[in-house]
């Protein structure tokens, strides 16, 4: 399956998985159902504890029942207008329901708190590709990269902005950063194996190809891609 850059969402989600416990993750949605009962029962015994709401708006975010995150978001950040985790998911929250200014409102609010987060400053730039303010969004990742030069994730998600407005040569130089500070992620190469295909440059496309093959990739996976290499 060819993981190419989908947009803003999916880094948001790369943030999500490094706050919420991996192993919610592989819970079944029932499973997911009971935890957010659970969680909602003891919110009912004290409704006034902060750690308490977050958990059960986490598990709202996870069954993607956006409206009863926002509003959980919304009672946390009514009694607590600092609270850097509250901002963050509910920007997330505004920013599925395609609420980008208050999204942005939100991301902004937080990078006041919390100066060069990475996390925050991720957001406001995918948030600002997707609303299509071309010109802030890329001055927000170049920032992030600034600040976090050593930080593969960031390149990529360079990387997956300048492609999706057909910037194939910076967009192949930045996942070669991002591999070479990451070289296990396999998601890069296919990035940039893609990007190679539609430089033309298929000797490198083919290179990369084999690259994930010696990585562990069976090849009889990658066939659609080792064919547009030969085409």
């Amino acid at each position: 399956m060819l993981l190419v850059y989908r947009g803003g969402l999916a880094m948001i989600l790369s943030c999500l998985l490094s706050a919420f416990s991996l192993n919610a993750y592989a819970q079944s949605y029932d499973e997911m159902r009971d935890s957010l009962e659970l969680a909602t029962q003891m919110l009912n015994k004290y409704p006034t504890n902060i750690d308490l709401r977050l958990k059960k708006a986490s598990w709202n975010l996870l069954l993607e029942q956006w409206d009863y995150a926002l509003r959980e978001y919304d009672i946390i950040l009514a009694n607590d207008s600092d609270n850097v985790a509250a901002l963050y998911y509910r920007a997330f929250v505004n920013e599925k329901k395609h609420r980008y200014k208050y999204a942005k409102k939100d991301y902004l609010t937080m990078l006041k708190l919390v100066p060069g987060n990475f996390n925050g400053l991720l957001g406001l730039a995918l948030l600002e590709q997707k609303d299509m303010h071309y010109t802030q969004a890329m001055d927000h990742i170049n920032r992030l990269i600034q600040l976090y030069p050593d930080h593969p994730v960031a390149y990529a998600a360079r990387a997956g902005m300048e492609l999706e407005r057909g910037l194939l040569e910076p967009a192949e130089y930045d996942y070669s950063e991002a591999m070479r500070l990451d070289p296990d992620n396999t998601d890069y190469v296919i990035n940039r194996v893609d990007v190679r295909i539609r430089l033309g440059n298929k000797a490198g496309a083919k290179r990369d190809l084999d690259l994930l093959v010696d990585k562990g990739i069976p090849k009889p996976s990658l066939k659609d891609l080792y064919d547009k290499c030969k085409e």
